[in-house]
Formats: C-alpha cells, sequence, structure tokens
C-alpha cells in the first residue's frame, strides 16, 4: 500500500471512505491533514487515476504542506493531483479559460491597495464626495455582494430607490468596467469569475467535472457562500465530495464565512456519511477540557468533545493584573522565566482580540532584549519600492494596466507631472484605450507638448523590457536590468539615508524571491511569478525556524500550534468584544467570539496562560472592564487562578443577550458638545441633559431634514431606551444613524 501511517479507528474510516458524499468533523488538533494525505494515498492504489483527485484548502502554507505529504506518500504520478488554495486554483482555471469571458489570460491580480487606488478614480470621476464614499467601506459593500455571486447589475436592483445605494451600485459598476479596461482581477474576481465562467459555459464546466471527480475540501467551515456554489457546481456530477472542517473553529464570519455550509451539509446531500474526529494529538488534558468546557456553551454547533491520551499537564495559569501595561511587563518576565526553564522563544505565542493590544507587548519585548514577530503587520509586498518595482514587472507583462502604469510613470522622476498624466487619462477614457496605449499617442493629445518627449522616452524604455522578457531572458536578469536601467537604484544610493538603505536591502529580498521562484518553478514565467506574489497571505511568511516569539490576533493564529499560549486581554468588552455583545445579533456574534477562543485555547500544546486587567487604556481613556465570561466558563478544577478570585455567582446565561449595558470610556470635550466614545449623545449646548421625546413627528417613510446634512427618508427608528436611534438616508451625505433628542429632525 502507498499509505503507511498507523490511523486510529475513526481516521481509517474516513480514509476507506471513498465514494459519495463524506463530512469530516475534524476536532482541533485531530491529524485531519493526515487522514487527507492517507486518503488520497489510498484512492490511488485502490486504482483511482490522481489526475482526477482535487484536494483545496485556505492557506498556501497549508496547501505546501499537504503537496509535500503526498508527494511524500504517494511519488510519482502525484504531480498530476490539484493540491491548491481556493484562489490558486482559481487562477489556474482562468489563465486557461478566461479568453471565454472576454479577458486577455495575462490579467493583473490587484491587492487592497490597488483596489482602494481605482475606487479613488472612480469616485473622483463620478464627481462624488470622497468623504461620503470611503474606499474602504464601498470596497466592504462589493466584496460583500462578490462573495453573494451579485453582480453590478444585480446590485443595482437590489438598491431599489435608496439614493445612496444607486450611487454605490453606480461606482460598483464603474468599478468592474475600470478592471476590465485593465484586464486585471481582484481577489473576489478570482472566485467569481470561474463560477460565471461556468455557469455560461457548460462545455469548460463538463470538462473539469470529468476531470475533479474526486474533490477534497478542507477548513469547509470557512468557506463562503461563492465557494460553495463553486465546490457546488464541481461536484454535481460525480457528488464525490468529501468536506473536512470543525464547526466549532467557524471564526470568519466577518470575512463572509457561512457557518451553515457545514452544518446544512446533511441537507445539501441528504446521502452523506458524517464521521467525527474527536482524539487530540495536540493539547494536555487539561487544556482539552477547558476548551471543552468553554464551547459547550455554545448552542449552534454539532456535539463533540476532543479527548486525548497525553498527560494531564499543567493547569490553565490566570492572571489579573492592576492594568494593561502590569499585563504586558509580567507576560514578558514568564517568557523570561520559561527561556530560562528550558523552552525556546519560538515555541512562545501572544495572542490577542485585535492588533491595537500588540504595542505594550512589543515595548516590553523590546525592553527585555526578546526576539519577537508580529504576525500581520506591514506586508513585504506592501512596501513602497517592492511595489514601485512589482508594477514595472505587471505593465512589462500586461501593458493594460493603468494603475501600474500610474505608479511608475514618474517613478524615478522623469519630469512628467500629473497634470500631463491627466490629460493622457482622459485621453485614453474618451477614445477606449488603455493608458499606456494613449502614452504611446502622445502626440495626439493635446495640451502635452513639454513631456511628450519624456512620455516617448518612458515608453521606449518599457519597450525594451518587453522584448527582454519575451526573449528569453531570466526574470531576476530583467529584474536587475529594470533597477538599473531606469535609475531607481541609483537614486536611493545617492539619498544615502538608514532608510534608502533598509529600501535596497528590501530589494535585494525581492531578487532573491525571484530566483527562488525561478529555481522550484518548472516552467518560470512573469506571469507566474506575479500570480505567486499577490497569492501570498501573512501566515504564510511565518519561518517556523526562527527563534522569536510571535505576535498575533486570534485569528491570525487559526492552523498553527505552539508548546506555549499566552491569551490577554481576556476582558468583557474585549473578549469578547463590545461589538458582538451590543451588536443586533449578540446570540450569534458570542457564539463567534466563543469559537474564537475554543481556537486560542487549542492552538496551546503544553502551557496556557490566560490574563486580564482591572483597568486598560482605551481610546485614549482608562476603562474597566470585568473578567471575560470565557475565564469563567473554564471549569474551576483546571484553573490556577494564583490569588485571582474568578467568581461564577455572576455568569449569565451567555446565549442569551447580556442585560448589563457597555462600558465606554469617561466623555470627551468636542466644542460645546459632550459626546460618549460609545457614540450616545448626552450633553447639549449649555450642558442641559437632553431628554427622551414624548413621541416622534414623523415615521419611516417620511422626508425630514437636517440642521447640516439637508433632507433625507427615514428608513429605520429604533427605540433604544434612553433615546430613539433615527436611520436617514440623505440625499447629499448618505445613510447615517442619529439620535432623535439631539438630532432635532424636522418633518419636511
Amino acid at each position: 500500500m502507498a499509505f503507511t501511517q498507523i490511523l486510529n479507528d475513526k481516521q481509517n474510516e474516513a480514509v476507506y471512505m471513498t465514494e459519495g458524499p463524506l463530512l469530516i468533523l475534524a476536532g482541533a488538533g485531530s491529524g485531519k491533514t493526515r487522514v487527507i494525505t492517507n486518503r488520497i494515498a489510498y484512492m490511488i492504489d485502490d486504482g483511482i487515476n490522481p489526475y482526477n483527485i482535487l484536494a483545496i484548502t485556505f492557506t498556501n502554507k497549508a496547501a505546501s504542506e499537504m503537496r509535500q505529504r503526498v508527494d511524500d506518500m504517494v511519488g510519482f504520478g502525484s504531480k498530476s493531483i490539484w493540491v491548491s488554495t481556493f484562489h490558486s486554483m482559481c487562477v489556474r482555471i482562468l489563465r486557461r479559460e478566461i479568453e471565454a469571458l472576454d479577458y486577455d489570460s495575462r490579467f493583473t491580480i490587484y491587492d487592497t491597495d490597488d483596489q482602494k487606488t481605482v475606487i479613488k478614480n472612480v469616485v473622483k470621476r463620478m464627481n462624488l464626495d470622497p468623504k461620503f464614499y470611503p474606499e474602504k467601506q464601498i470596497l466592504s459593500i462589493i466584496s460583500n455582494a462578490k462573495e453573494r455571486f451579485v453582480g453590478p447589475e444585480d446590485y443595482k436592483k437590489e438598491a431599489g430607490t435608496s439614493i445612496r445605494d444607486q450611487k454605490i451600485a453606480a461606482i460598483y459598476e464603474a468599478y468592474q468596467e475600470q478592471l476590465k479596461k485593465s484586464n486585471a482581477l481582484d481577489f473576489d474576481d478570482l472566485l467569481f469569475k470561474t463560477v460565471e465562467l461556468f455557469q455560461f459555459n457548460p462545455d469548460i464546466l463538463d470538462r473539469y467535472q470529468e476531470r475533479f471527480k474526486y474533490i477534497m475540501v478542507d477548513e469547509y467551515q470557512d468557506t463562503n457562500h461563492i465557494q460553495f456554489l463553486l465546490i457546488s457546481q464541481l461536484a454535481r456530477k460525480y457528488r464525490n465530495l468529501c468536506v473536512v472542517g470543525d464547526d466549532d473553529q467557524s471564526i470568519y464570519k466577518f470575512r463572509g464565512a457561512n457557518i451553515y455550509n457545514i452544518l446544512n451539509f446533511e441537507e445539501e446531500y441528504p446521502d452523506a456519511k458524517v464521521i467525527k474526529l474527536e482524539q487530540n494529538y495536540r493539547s494536555t488534558k487539561n487544556i482539552l477540557a477547558a476548551a471543552n468546557g468553554v464551547i459547550a456553551h455554545n448552542r449552534g454547533r454539532k456535539v463533540k468533545a476532543l479527548w486525548a491520551d497525553s498527560e494531564e499537564g499543567q493547569k490553565i495559569a490566570f492572571h489579573q493584573y492592576e492594568n494593561d501595561h502590569i499585563e504586558a511587563e509580567q507576560t514578558v518576565w514568564q517568557i523570561r522565566k520559561l527561556f530560562q526553564d528550558g523552552y525556546s522563544y519560538r515555541d512562545v505565542a501572544i495572542l490577542y482580540r485585535t492588533n491595537a493590544q500588540s504595542r505594550l507587548f512589543e515595548e516590553k519585548l523590546l525592553m527585555a532584549n526578546i526576539p519577537y514577530k508580529i504576525v500581520g503587520g506591514l506586508n513585504f509586498y506592501s512596501r513602497k519600492e517592492i511595489k514601485d518595482m512589482i508594477s514595472y514587472l505587471k505593465v512589462i507583462d500586461n501593458g493594460s494596466d493603468d494603475l501600474c502604469t500610474r505608479r511608475i510613470i514618474n517613478v524615478p522622476k522623469r519630469g512628467i507631472g500629473a497634470t500631463s498624466v491627466e490629460k493622457a487619462a482622459d485621453f485614453a477614457y474618451g477614445n477606449q484605450m488603455t493608458l499606456m496605449e494613449a502614452f504611446y499617442n502622445v502626440e495626439h493629445i493635446p495640451g502635452i507638448s513639454r513631456a511628450a518627449a519624456k512620455i516617448k522616452k518612458f515608453t521606449e524604455l518599457i519597450d525594451d523590457f518587453k522584448q527582454e522578457a519575451e526573449s528569453g531572458e531570466s526574470i531576476s536578469t530583467l529584474y536587475q536590468n529594470i533597477l538599473e536601467e531606469t535609475g531607481y537604484l541609483e537614486e536611493l544610493e545617492l539619498e544615502g539615508t538608514d532608510e534608502a538603505e533598509a529600501r535596497i536591502e528590501n530589494l535585494e529580498e525581492l531578487k532573491n524571491k525571484i530566483v527562488q521562484y525561478e529555481e522550484s518553478a518548472e516552467e518560470p514565467t512573469l506571469s507566474g511569478l506575479l500570480e505567486e506574489i499577490a497569492l501570498v497571505a501573512d501566515i504564510d511568511t511565518v519561518d517556523d525556524e526562527e527563534d522569536r516569539v510571535l505576535l498575533m490576533t486570534l485569528h491570525s493564529a487559526k492552523g498553527l500550534e505552539f508548546p506555549v499560549v499566552y491569551m490577554a486581554g481576556m476582558e468583557e468588552g474585549i473578549f469578547p468584544s463590545a461589538m458582538a455583545m451590543y451588536s443586533d445579533h449578540p446570540d450569534d456574534d458570542i457564539e463567534e467570539e466563543r469559537r474564537l477562543c475554543y481556537v486560542g485555547i487549542t492552538r496551546a500544546k503544553k502551557r496556557l496562560f490566560m490574563s486580564a486587567a482591572m483597568q486598560r487604556m482605551t481610546r485614549g481613556n482608562i476603562q474597566a472592564n470585568a473578567i471575560s465570561r470565557f475565564v469563567k466558563e473554564i471549569p474551576p478544577e483546571l484553573m490556577d487562578t494564583a490569588g485571582n478570585a474568578v467568581r461564577r455567582d455572576t455568569v449569565r446565561n451567555t446565549v442569551e443577550r447580556p442585560q448589563v449595558k457597555p462600558v465606554f470610556a469617561k466623555p470627551v470635550s468636542r466644542g460645546s458638545k459632550v459626546f460618549s466614545n460609545g457614540g450616545t449623545a448626552y450633553m447639549g449646548s449649555k450642558g442641559a441633559e437632553i431628554k427622551k421625546a414624548d413621541h416622534l413627528e414623523y415615521s419611516v417613510g417620511d422626508m425630514v431634514k437636517h440642521i447640516k446634512f439637508g433632507k433625507g427618508e427615514v428608513v429605520d427608528i429604533t427605540d433604544k431606551g434612553k433615546d430613539y436611534e433615527v436611520t436617514v438616508d440623505f440625499e447629499t451625505h448618505g445613510r447615517r444613524k442619529l439620535f432623535a433628542s439631539f438630532a432635532k429632525l424636522k418633518k419636511v
């Protein structure tokens, strides 16, 4: 047999079940990757053609590890198996088939910064106020629409009569038109366009259904709607679909993940077999019991409980410190003690709910001279000099990319001003051509004279680079030539500052990446390099061999494991977050927070430390928070509180909406009015308390007028106890939520 690893009974059952739909509920640390790889090996050993197998996971790191294990077990023939992330799979399909959607196969993939720039340009061209149509918010709305497989036309229908929604629909439409013109896709498009490709080209879909007769999807609890549609399309013909996941680890609702994809799998596939993997091979018994104690409070889950043959292990240590400074200081002191006791720094991770919590830990680690790395900081590929060079490579590979053309036209400085570029952009827009095509026709652009020769020189330079790329020159040589012939490297060398030196080092590191790609790729191409760079994620850059403490959010920690874990900020309002506690759907949101806590606990193999602060600086103000309910949900016999009493008589039924009021920071004065940081208005211009009105003179559907925002339609009125919260769709300022007593809206 191709596989030789020893598996437990449930794992073996999952391996041998190869035909028909299968749901594997794999608890944390239960060996799911081992099951998937052994299942692949068994299928091949049983006579299934490797060519017909597809395995999908969520990160490049996980895909790489799975690919390596499959190669080690299967050997010859494993190369024809597709092991990839959703996005990588879609890119691979679209490179071959996207011409059916009227795109060129050498499309560019835009990152978030690129998307924001496109939105900014669209909003400007539509003469809209960017304050009321911020790039980040608009991109979030567009991303959500794409996850639901809602294109611009359908979104326009959804918008109805709402003025703001109609404007957003127009922005969405113009945004997609600009991407199409630039022969570019954003990350959401990679899935959207693949589903669209299959929907409107049944012959192409049939070809891939025949190719992928056996499909496995890891981390199925993290799939969103469009990923669900994509898998449903591919699996429809043969129905040999195996999904692996854990509903207790579904923590990406904010990214569109739909926990009901896994909870309702048996409704989609009534003949599905369900196998639970509950034996944990990672953590001590005490850590697992703590995790089980917390997650048992969730109602929306499939019942299961982790167990292990491992040692009992030490109890979960909990400390409540006087303030957040002492919390960080004592955590670092404990890490130093662990190091003296024989642990390595890379054995330790500090996990927190929000990125803002990292600052104090970073300061204390620096003072203690302890090496560390923050996961989720500035991405290497987001640095200015790296984006500049990648933009050059993108323009060489795809001349239709207006965004990258704009970025590099005057980098380094060539004396081509912004006015000349705008005139060229207007000419391109009016003549339905790309910006690069406009530059090639610079002599026909009105108002450009002095810069014309410089623009011509730029286009000739790009042509020379294109010829190098097409002549078979190595990518690393091409890259070095770009650095030197553009004068980019020389400009940094002449600057002679420490910052310039750091930028040069980053550029050298990019060359290392290019060389590594050339050595590892079977057929290295410029498109392939840019694709690999575009699909990299923060977690893929974590180096297991670096001896340093890792700092990261709980969301970033999923899929990782550490001998020692510190979970900081275990306080009500921090974790669970205030946003979850006082949302419109607190039951669902608190359950997601509890799943996030479960994920954090199960990252620990040997030791788990939890901490809270009696006082914490939040938004510039001191705030007092109670100990997190999640700490109180851990069975007391598992806890070492070191003198910190964790009162359990105050624990409520946490699946119901908490009745306590949010703890806001002290009010901040702004002119003559006083506001709470929580967003509620308390005081009027003369300091008198504003009282709730007995009734309102307007209702939902009425037109009202605000002294600052002008006219708008009332779309919702909610009684918040102290006051009425009125939601108004203003004609010029978009949708706003206002308190009635303070807003003084007048019915028109």
